[in-house]
């Protein structure tokens, strides 16, 4: 968490030298990937993961590589964010759906293991990624992070309909923009209205070189969103991440 402001001031110093250096983001804690990023790379290479897991020896050799001390060269989420920061949600199978919406460690315990070999167990039953949340950033750089200038908003999910999702998802789906207009800029003061507004409209569209987009302006694309200042906010939790936001 204390390289963010190392992070920051190496943009601006890019940005001063001349540099095209801009970035975005979404207003939470936690990301959203799969299970499998816990791995690390060469684990996955051939797409032969599930094949590897399921083979005692290669088993061994990744489990040893997860618990070395040290520097690794590649981000072991699992560790980052500790098993009580791992929330497991993207299962398929059915035997599987018990551990819907719990974390790692929860899990393990259930099994009667270590968060290692439950996060390998539940790989190799499932053979896909599974969908799982990460809670590993912190408000205190959310907060820095929104307020820079060459910051923009975005998702970083679909779409999903409310009315038909079923299971978990990350409320980034359904509550990013109104989460900075109601928790950010009405709430905290972390940045004003009409700055928040740019980094989800003008500034989005400029970067894409989009240009019929973005502003109101004769001739442009009339896609407008009309709210209330004093009443958007989000309603999605990670626990109940299928509601849609007030005051839109």
């Amino acid at each position: 968490h204390y390289k963010m402001p190392l992070m920051i001031a190496r943009i601006d110093s890019a940005r001063a030298a001349g540099q095209d250096v801009q970035a975005n983001m979404y207003p939470y804690t936690a990301g959203g990937t799969g299970l499998s990023a816990y791995m690390p790379p060469e684990a996955s290479e051939g797409g032969r993961l599930y094949e590897r897991l399921a083979d005692p020896d290669e088993r061994a050799r990744i489990r040893t590589e997860i618990l070395s001390p040290g520097m690794k060269d590649w981000e072991n989420l699992c560790e980052l964010s500790t098993p009580e920061g791992v929330m497991v949600l993207g299962f398929e199978r059915e035997e599987n759906q018990k551990y819907v919406g719990m974390r790692l460690s929860e899990v393990a315990a259930a099994m009667e293991t270590d968060w290692v070999e439950a996060a390998m167990d539940l790989l190799v039953s499932e053979e896909q990624r599974i969908g799982t949340i990460f809670f590993m950033m912190s408000e205190e750089n959310v907060q820095l992070g929104l307020a820079q200038p060459w910051i923009k908003f975005g998702t970083d999910a679909g779409g999903m309909d409310p009315e038909t999702a079923t299971g978990l998802a990350h409320p980034r789906g359904y509550g990013t923009f109104p989460r900075i207009l109601g928790r950010y800029v009405r709430e905290e003061g972390v940045l004003g209205l009409e700055e928040a507004v740019r980094k989800m409209t003008s500034a989005v569209a400029t970067r894409l070189s989009i240009a019929d987009r973005g502003v109101l302006r004769p001739g442009m694309y009339a896609d407008l969103v009309v709210f209330d200042p004093e009443t958007v906010i989000d309603r999605a939790t990670f626990e109940a991440p299928h509601q849609v936001s007030a005051g839109i």
